[in-house]
């Protein structure tokens, strides 16, 4: 029983932090939302069955609880009291719903609750065999009926009482802004819903539409038993989306946190988890996330006898389980021992491949979101949409309709789509062309948009005195002519070069020759200046003899070239002379 003991002490302390701090938030769901009483009192009606979480069984949970808070002070000081009993009284209303402070003013009925008092006491005098609940049906129908002159005198009613009570709290504002500053936070983000609050709000309003009569009960009715009858594929849906809510809500959080830094409100103090213990795991097995095995022999014994004793009271199958661990030889709790350390190496390989998976995902994830951001700031910047023959039509005499039906938009437009339908033909044929000019405009910067930027290509490193390179061949020398001399300037690149080409094809083949010399004797000058320029011009500057390797190996190159090494460039147009 000793070792048993210790082994259960050694489990009760292996919680790491975030366990620990799973437990606080599992036991703080299910606190009342009204809890007014001695903690003892609301800590003895706990069921700590509903406490579970991961392999922790309630009665692990309440013997951890047990721990954690005989760490923690569980009595108010005088001094505090004291300042409690002074903030009630300067704001006996503080805290409480507003309504109940004597000068708050009453707020308006609407028109049906008008039609509804003035007329329940005749309809329950006429039909005193009917509940409440057929009677507000009754009248309800009887409102709905209503013609809608005998409609408005309710109306009118309504709309007076509310400019009075609006008026009234206007004032009561200025009177009590104390009482106002803890409710007025409209801007407080609203809280996540768990995932059966997501599914019950979505299957009401479907529920509603179908029986647009039905009362609360109905749909309580309805729906009560459904959720735990509902398939993992689909719960897994609205868990998805309560932790999504989830994200948002903190995002807003923080943003409303920095901007009331007066309210002393932390992320800390937020609700951590929407989810319940059988949906994380659900999730959790769903996202791939391996299962934490026991601390500890005892504790996976523990884990799986308890499995078959379900039925049986949580404190007393830990005394069970105690027993019959007691009752284990040696040899048996070391194989215990054996299976969880196995159990233990298994889980941190799954663990370390489940986080490189959600790492890479994350990755993909940012990846795929910048993807998407360029995708739309290009979308952005599309060009202009191409206007129709009638369009640019109306454009150019919007302002003469305009001024005929004294700037009457609607009028104007009517009158010049009728004016264009009985438009002829040969009258359209300017305005259909000014359309299929700027289609051709659109088209041409969409082209422009889609082609990829050009990258940018590393500039050749340039020498001081190096002679400039001469063309390799005739259709080069003849290009180099044509854009020294501005011809094509008001053109771009790649249009100029269409036009090269064009005009090239049209050239004779006795010029196409003589373009070709002119090139061929420019080669020459240019292979004597370069030498010179290496012996002569280098040797005298005196340069450093990295770069005068570098321009030997330009010469060599340039040789290997002039001596029939073929060029693309050349060889394409060359075979066109």
């Amino acid at each position: 029983l000793n070792a048993s003991c210790c082994d259960f002490f050694f489990f009760l302390t292996d919680w790491t932090k975030e366990e620990l701090l799973m437990l606080l938030e599992s036991i703080k769901t299910i606190i009342p939302h009204n809890d007014v009483m001695k903690f003892k009192t609301t800590e003895s009606h706990i069921d700590w069955n509903k406490v579970t979480f991961r392999n922790f069984t309630g009665e692990m949970c309440k013997q951890k609880w047990s721990e954690i808070s005989h760490e923690v002070r569980k009595f108010r000081t005088l001094t505090e009291l004291i300042m409690d009993a002074q903030e009630h009284v300067r704001n006996p209303y503080k805290g409480k719903k507003l309504k109940k402070h004597p000068d708050f003013p009453k707020k308006p009925l609407t028109p049906y609750f008008r039609f509804f008092m003035e007329k329940r006491a005749k309809y329950a005098k006429l039909h005193p065999e009917m509940s409440n609940l057929d009677l507000t049906k009754i009248l309800s129908k009887k409102y709905k009926e209503l013609p809608e002159k005998k409609k408005m005198k309710y109306i009118q009613e309504f709309q007076k009482e509310k400019e009075d009570f609006e008026h009234n709290m206007a004032r009561f504002r200025e009177d009590h802004p104390e009482l106002l500053e803890s409710v007025k936070r409209t801007d407080v983000p609203e809280k996540p819903k768990t995932p059966q609050q997501l599914w019950y709000l979505h299957e009401k309003k479907a529920f509603m539409k179908l029986h647009p009569q039905a009362t609360m009960k109905d749909v309580k009715d309805a729906l009560g038993k459904q959720w735990s009858q509902l398939s993992d594929k689909k719960r897994l849906k609205w868990i998805g989306k309560s932790l999504e809510q989830r994200e948002v809500y903190e995002a807003t959080m923080r943003d409303y946190i920095m901007r009331h830094p007066e309210l002393s409100i932390s992320m800390d103090d937020l609700t951590k988890n929407t989810l319940t213990k059988a949906e994380r795991q659900l999730k959790d097995r769903f996202d791939g996330r391996p299962t934490k095995p026991p601390p500890n022999g005892y504790s996976l014994y523990c884990a799986e006898l308890m499995s078959n004793m379900k039925d049986i009271p949580s404190t007393e199958r830990m005394v069970l389980c105690s027993k019959q661990w007691k009752m284990l030889s040696q040899k048996e709790k070391d194989a215990y021992q054996k299976r969880c350390e196995q159990s233990k190496m298994s889980f941190l390989l799954q663990q370390e491949k489940y986080r490189r998976m959600e790492t890479e995902a994350k990755a993909e994830s940012e990846q795929k979101k910048q993807k998407d951001k360029k995708g739309a700031d290009i979308r952005g910047k599309l060009p202009e949409p191409p206007k129709t023959a009638e369009e640019i039509w109306q454009q150019n005499v919007i302002g003469d309709y305009l001024a005929k039906f004294r700037n009457d938009r609607s009028k104007a437009i009517k009158a010049m789509e009728s004016t264009w339908s009985a438009m002829e033909k040969k009258e359209k044929i300017v305005w259909i062309k000014k359309a299929a000019e700027d289609q051709k405009r659109y088209e041409r910067e969409l082209s422009e948009l889609r082609s990829p930027a050009p990258t940018p290509m590393p500039k050749k490193m340039k020498f001081e005195g190096e002679p400039k390179k001469a063309p390799m061949n005739g259709y080069q020398k003849f290009s180099q002519e044509l854009l020294t001399g501005g011809e094509l300037n008001h053109l771009n690149l790649k249009e100029r070069m269409v036009e090269i080409g064009r005009r090239w094809r049209k050239v004779t083949q006795a010029q196409k020759d003589r373009y070709k010399k002119m090139a061929e004797e420019q080669q020459c000058q240019y292979k004597i200046t370069l030498e010179t320029w290496l012996k002569v011009g280098w040797k005298s500057a005196g340069k450093l003899n990295q770069q005068l390797i570098l321009a030997t190996e330009s010469m060599e190159a340039f040789r290997e070239d002039s001596s029939g090494r073929s060029v693309p460039t050349g060889q394409g147009h060359d075979s066109q002379g």
